[in-house]
């Protein structure tokens, strides 16, 4: 479990909120740990998740159906990449 994490376990069983001391405790920014726990911002690895075109299961299709259209000798143009995702 990260500091994040463990900030947040620990705000769970609070009944009243004090970010600054829990900030302290793990060794994280009090407002980064606020705006987190508050769902106001994400993490840099959830931001990146959110703005891929495709999701890991659509990806992994639309590559097997290229890799499947080029062993028959059709492969796709970039058009026709674009059409399908």
């Amino acid at each position: 479990m990260d500091a994040m994490e463990a900030a947040f376990a620990e705000l769970d069983l609070m009944e009243k909120k004090m970010y600054t001391e829990v900030a302290k405790k793990h060794g994280i920014d009090r407002t980064t740990l606020s705006r987190r726990y508050r769902g106001i911002t994400k993490s840099k690895a959830e931001a990146y998740n959110s703005q891929k075109l495709l999701s890991p299961g659509k990806t992994k299709a639309l590559i097997k159906y290229i890799n499947n259209l080029s062993e028959r000798g059709l492969p796709p143009t970039h058009q026709i990449i674009r059409n399908l995702a």
